[in-house]
C-alpha cells in the first residue's frame, strides 16, 4: 500500500488528471491564481543537493536537540516544584498555575506562529522565537519571593518562544522526508518530548540540589538554549514546502498559500483532523497532568508512610530520578512502538499481512489510550502500599500514552495538504494545550485543594492528589472513542486530500497551457482507481 500518497506517477511524468475538465466539487476548496498568495519562504536552496543525503539529518539532529530543550525547560520547574512553593509561599493550586500560564501563552501565540510558517522563512522564525525563550528563562530566576507574579509573567513568556519552535519543526522535517523515512524522522524528533521531560525532573533536580538554589535548576536550560540558537543560525536552512513530495512525484501541485480563512474552513470539513485533535487533547490532558503532579504525590505518600511532615531533600531528588528515568525509556520506547506498529499495520508487514489498514494511525493513538486507563488506576491506587508494582504501571502507562506523539502527527500529514500544515499544527497545539496539559495541572490542583479543605498533613494531600486522578482516568476514555471516530474517517478524508492535490494541479496545466495535454487524459475509471489506490 503507498501511503500519503496522490497518485502513482511513472517516468518522472506528472500526476495523470481526470478526463471530464469540470470544476472540483464545491465542498473542496479549490486555489485559482486570482486567489493565491505565493509564499515567501520557498527559497532556490531546496532543491540543492545541500537538502539531501546527510544534510538532512544534521537539521533532524538540530531540531531534535532544541526539542528536548524545549521540554526539559518545561519540566525543570516540576523538579524542583516543591522548593518553588517554599519560596514563593503558594499552594496546590498556585503552583500548578505556573503551567497553566506558561501554556495560555503558548496557545495563544500558536496560531499566530502557524499563520506566519506558512507564510514566511521558518528558519528566522526560529531563532526569534528561541531568542525570546532563552531570554524569558534567565529572567525568571532572578524574581524575589514577594513578586510570585512576575515570575508567572516570564514563564509565561517562555511560551511564546516555544511555540515559534514547536508548531513548525514538524512541518520542516515534513519537506524533506517522504513516506517511512518521514515517519521515522518524525519518531526521532518526538523522542525529545519524553526524554526531554525526564531530563526535566532529572537535571532541574540534581543541580538544585549541588548548588543549593533551584533557580540553578532552571538556568541549564537557558545556556543550552544559547548554545541551539548558533546551530540554528549556521546549520539550518529553508527546505520548499512540499518539495519531498514533489520530488518523489507523490504530489505535482504547487504550494502556494492560501487565503487563512481559507485554511480555517477547510481544517474544520477535515473530520479525521478535528476528531485525531480532540483525541491527542484529550490523552495530553492525562500526560501533562501525571508529569506535574505524579512525582510531589509519591513525595506526599513516602511522607504519609513514615506518619512525617516531609521528607528530605535527596529523598525528594530520588523521586524525581526514579520518575524521570521511567519516563525518558518509557517515552522513548513508547514512540518507536507506535511509530513502527502503525507502518507494519498499514504496510502489511509481518503480523499485520493479513490485516492491512490504511486506519492504523488512529488504530494506534485509540489503542495507547485504552492501554493507559487501567495502568493508570492501578498506578495511583498502589502508589502508598505497593510502590514497586506502581512503578511498573506508571511504565506502562508512560509507554502507551507515547504511542500517538509521533503517529498523531503522521496522521495530520496525510490528510492535510502542504501548504496548510503550519496552521494545522498550531490549531491541534492551541487546543491540545488549552485544554490539556495547560488546564490540566490547574484543574487537579484546584480539586485537591477542594478535596483536602483544611488538612495540612502528608496524608490529606496525598489523598486529595490520588482521588484528583480519576479526573484523567475520564478523558482517557474520551481519548479511546474520538480516535476510533478517525479511524473510520480517515479514509475519506486521504481521499479528499488527493482529489484537493489533483484538482489544483490541473488549474495549473490550463492556466499555463490553456488546455489539459492529450497524453494526460485517461478514462473516468482509470482516474477514479488513482485518487482511490490507497
Amino acid at each position: 500500500m503507498v501511503r500519503n500518497k496522490v497518485a502513482p506517477v511513472e517516468d518522472g511524468t506528472k500526476i495523470q488528471q481526470f478526463q471530464n475538465e469540470s470544476p472540483p466539487p464545491p465542498s473542496y476548496p479549490s486555489v485559482s491564481p486570482a486567489n493565491r498568495t505565493q509564499s515567501n519562504s520557498q527559497s532556490t536552496t531546496s532543491s540543492t543537493p545541500e537538502f539531501q543525503g546527510c544534510w538532512t539529518v544534521v537539521v533532524v539532529s538540530i531540531l531534535f536537540i532544541i526539542n528536548l530543550l524545549n521540554y526539559m525547560d518545561r519540566y525543570t520547574i516540576a523538579g524542583v516544584l516543591d522548593d518553588v512553593q517554599t519560596y514563593y509561599n503558594i499552594n496546590d493550586a498556585w503552583a500548578g498555575l505556573i503551567q497553566t500560564t506558561f501554556m495560555v501563552f503558548f496557545i495563544i501565540f500558536s496560531p499566530i506562529c502557524g499563520f506566519l510558517g506558512d507564510r514566511y522563512n521558518r528558519k528566522w522564525i526560529f531563532v526569534v522565537g528561541i531568542a525570546i525563550w532563552v531570554s524569558a528563562v534567565f529572567a525568571s530566576t532572578f524574581i524575589p519571593g514577594d513578586k510570585f507574579w512576575l515570575f508567572l509573567l516570564f514563564r509565561g513568556i517562555v511560551g511564546i518562544g516555544e511555540a515559534s519552535y514547536a508548531i513548525i519543526s514538524p512541518t520542516v522535517i515534513a519537506d524533506m522526508f517522504t513516506g517511512v523515512l518521514r515517519s521515522r524522522m518524525l519518531m526521532v524528533f518526538y523522542f525529545a518530548i519524553p526524554f526531554g521531560c525526564g531530563l526535566g525532573f532529572v537535571v532541574g533536580s540534581a543541580v538544585a540540589g549541588w548548588t543549593g538554589h533551584w533557580q540553578w535548576g532552571v538556568r541549564v536550560t537557558g545556556v543550552l538554549g544559547i548554545i541551539c540558537l548558533i546551530l540554528i543560525i549556521l546549520f539550518v536552512r529553508e527546505p520548499e514546502r512540499g518539495r519531498a513530495e514533489r520530488d518523489k512525484g507523490e504530489i505535482a501541485a504547487s504550494t502556494e498559500a492560501t487565503s487563512y480563512w481559507s485554511d480555517i474552513k477547510d481544517l474544520l470539513s477535515n473530520a479525521t483532523y478535528v476528531t485525531s485533535s480532540l483525541g491527542y487533547t484529550a490523552t495530553v490532558f492525562m500526560v501533562g497532568t501525571l508529569a506535574w503532579w505524579a512525582p510531589i504525590t509519591i513525595q506526599y505518600a513516602e511522607a504519609s508512610r513514615r506518619n512525617v511532615t516531609d521528607i528530605t531533600g535527596p529523598e525528594k531528588a530520588n523521586i524525581n530520578l526514579v520518575f524521570g528515568a521511567i519516563t525518558c525509556v518509557g517515552g522513548v520506547l513508547g514512540v518507536a512502538m507506535g511509530t513502527v506498529i502503525s507502518n507494519m499495520w498499514s504496510r502489511g508487514v509481518g503480523p499485520f499481512k493479513c490485516i492491512q489498514t490504511v486506519r492504523a494511525d488512529a488504530l494506534v493513538c485509540a489503542i495507547g489510550a485504552a492501554i493507559c486507563i487501567p495502568t493508570l488506576i492501578l498506578a495511583i491506587q498502589n502508589i502508598e502500599n505497593n510502590m514497586g508494582f506502581a512503578w511498573v504501571m506508571l511504565f506502562i502507562c508512560i509507554v502507551a500514552s507515547s504511542f500517538n506523539w509521533a503517529t498523531n502527527v503522521d496522521l495530520l500529514l496525510s490528510v492535510v495538504v502542504p501548504q496548510r500544515r503550519s496552521s494545522a499544527s498550531s490549531w491541534q497545539i492551541l487546543i491540545s494545550h488549552m485544554f490539556g496539559d495547560a488546564s490540566g495541572p490547574y484543574i487537579l490542583g484546584l480539586i485537591s485543594d477542594a478535596i483536602r479543605g483544611d488538612d495540612k498533613t502528608a496524608q490529606g494531600h496525598y489523598k486529595s492528589l490520588v482521588t484528583s486522578f480519576w479526573l484523567c482516568v475520564g478523558t482517557l476514555v474520551l481519548s479511546v472513542i474520538l480516535f476510533g471516530i478517525s479511524a473510520i474517517t480517515i479514509t475519506r478524508d486521504k481521499r479528499r486530500f488527493n482529489e484537493i492535490m489533483l484538482a489544483q494541479t490541473r488549474i495549473e496545466d490550463i492556466s499555463s497551457t490553456g488546455s489539459l495535454p492529450s497524453e494526460q487524459k485517461k478514462t473516468e475509471d482509470e482516474d477514479v482507481s488513482q485518487v482511490q489506490h490507497m
